[in-house]
């Protein structure tokens, strides 16, 4: 690293990153940060778990209306402290917001457990509680998605973030597992304040983890922070080689020089996305979408149908729900290694049309009634199996294909898109539902849901980026770059690496 002319820095930083085998320390900062997709899957899942409980006279008494609300303002919660927290992200470095963001999560969910009576002081600490602990998982998709991105060598990134994303599941098979326990074998007042305390702990053991994890030194490096990014590169270089690791030589050729950029809000972001970058914000914007519409819709309305189709008695829903987690964890897990092989346009196109197309064969064996509650939970399993694959790969392209000074901006304004339009497909197929006595309304709805996600398909088989395999750099030339050009140069594939 080396001074080239008044604050201008040639690094090799990025190309050290990249080249690092993988190792220890790569494994410990997957599970130190990748825990933030676990806690969110469990707190929906005890959420919705502990929903009909809290109606109960023995709990809060509360009426339906009003613990669908809980949801509602936790989703709210997560698209506030995703914008937030994605703007002090890119702002004050990676590390410093997810300790911080962790820290929010563990005060929110733990306070959840001390409602203490349904009175409206103690519904509004309730809601309190939930907005901030939406909060915190929020501001940990826009830090984490960011950090794990930009600290793992670019051939591993793809199956990396995907299998990160999927986790998802594993949290929501704990917190089905967890609350099913709680709830059948202690007292309803108890089970339930139990079953939101299994996050904090699970969090406040990954808390003492994250301590040891460095900051990005491409975030470092890229505002200014050469001596900082040079000690940090060094610290992990100096961890991969005492695992036993040999690094190899780094390529001189990949060096970059930069400038610090001015701090970019989210108006500047606005210029960054739709001008200089068009195609890839439709793209982001698309998969995003048509993911969170297909997820929430199904999702949410589960049990419903179980219950009104299939006449499944709710103590039993939970076995169905693990199965249903199952295949959406296994399709990341076991596929993921082909977005980076096969490619990115190639696997994202694919798991959202082929997803599309089964759930458009199972809306016509829905309507013909030849589906029982097992065999329309295997139709999903093998449906979300590949869409479970192709959403996680959503949040891998916002997160890697803009420049790094906006990356957790990026990523928290495409989240909250997202959510905002995902929260329309419960309402939407709550209402298809109604009493169960209109299959051919819902059926319509499954079409629906595939044809969203067939679009989704499309777009990415035009617009995706064939970022496999590629440094973040090369993907997204940073702001800071020296020699960058703005317009249609920013979408093209051209390297930036002075030589």
């Amino acid at each position: 690293m080396a001074q080239v002319a008044d604050g201008v820095v040639r690094t090799l930083v990025p190309a050290r990153i990249d080249r690092l085998p993988w190792s220890r320390f790569h494994t410990r900062l997957v599970v130190a940060l990748g825990v933030a997709w676990v806690l969110d899957g469990l707190e929906i899942t005890v959420a919705s778990a502990v929903a009909d409980t809290l109606t109960k006279p023995e709990t809060l008494n509360m009426s339906s209306a009003a613990v669908g609300l809980i949801a509602t303002i936790y989703l709210a919660g997560e698209v506030v402290g995703a914008l937030l927290f994605g703007h002090l992200s890119d702002r004050l470095g990676r590390r410093n917001l997810f300790m911080v963001t962790l820290a929010i999560y563990l005060i929110g969910s733990g306070l959840t457990a001390f409602t203490l009576g349904n009175g409206a002081g103690w519904v509004a600490f309730l809601y309190l509680t939930r907005f901030i602990a939406g909060m915190g998982i929020g501001g940990e998709y826009a830090a984490i998605n960011s950090a794990i991105d930009e600290l793992i060598p670019a051939r591993y990134r793809g199956r990396v973030d995907i299998a990160v994303n999927g986790t998802y599941w594993a949290g929501a098979i704990i917190g089905t597992i967890g609350t099913y326990i709680l709830l059948n074998h202690m007292s309803l007042s108890l089970g339930w304040r139990l079953g939101f305390l299994i996050g904090p702990v699970l969090g406040l053991v990954i808390l003492l983890v994250r301590r040891h994890l460095p900051e990005s030194p491409r975030w470092q490096i890229m505002h200014g922070r050469a001596e900082a990014a040079e000690k940090s590169i060094a610290e992990i270089e100096h961890e991969v080689e005492a695992a036993g690791k040999t690094l190899p030589a780094v390529d001189e050729s990949k060096a970059m020089e930069v400038k610090p950029a001015t701090q970019i809000g989210f108006v500047a972001l606005t210029r960054v996305l739709f001008s200089e970058y068009p195609r890839r914000a439709i793209l982001g914007a698309t998969l995003m979408i048509s993911q969170s519409f297909l997820y929430n819709s199904i999702f949410f309305t589960y049990t419903l149908v179980l219950g009104k189709f299939y006449g499944v008695p709710s103590e039993s829903t939970p076995i169905y729900l693990i199965a249903f987690a199952v295949g959406n964890l296994l399709g990341p897990l076991t596929i993921g290694h082909l977005f980076d092989t096969i490619g990115r346009r190639a696997m994202i196109s694919g798991t959202y049309l082929l997803s599309g197309v089964l759930l458009a064969i199972s809306a016509g064996l829905f309507y013909a009634d030849v589906l029982n509650a097992i065999t329309q939970t295997i139709c999903w399993c093998v449906i979300f199996f590949f869409a479970s694959a192709g959403a996680s790969a959503a949040y891998l392209t916002v997160s890697e294909i803009f420049p790094l000074e906006v990356r957790a901006k990026a990523i928290a304004v495409f989240f909250a898109i997202a959510q905002c339009f995902g929260a329309l497909g419960p309402v939407i197929y709550g209402a298809l539902i109604g009493d169960g006595s209109y299959p051919g309304r819902l059926a319509i709805g499954y079409l629906l849901g595939a044809a969203v996600m067939i679009t989704g398909g499309l777009v990415a088989r035009a617009l995706a980026v064939d970022a496999e395999g590629r440094s973040l750099e090369d993907i997204a030339l940073p702001l800071a770059a020296t020699g960058r050009k703005s317009g249609t140069r920013a979408e093209g594939a051209g390297s930036p690496f002075s030589t």
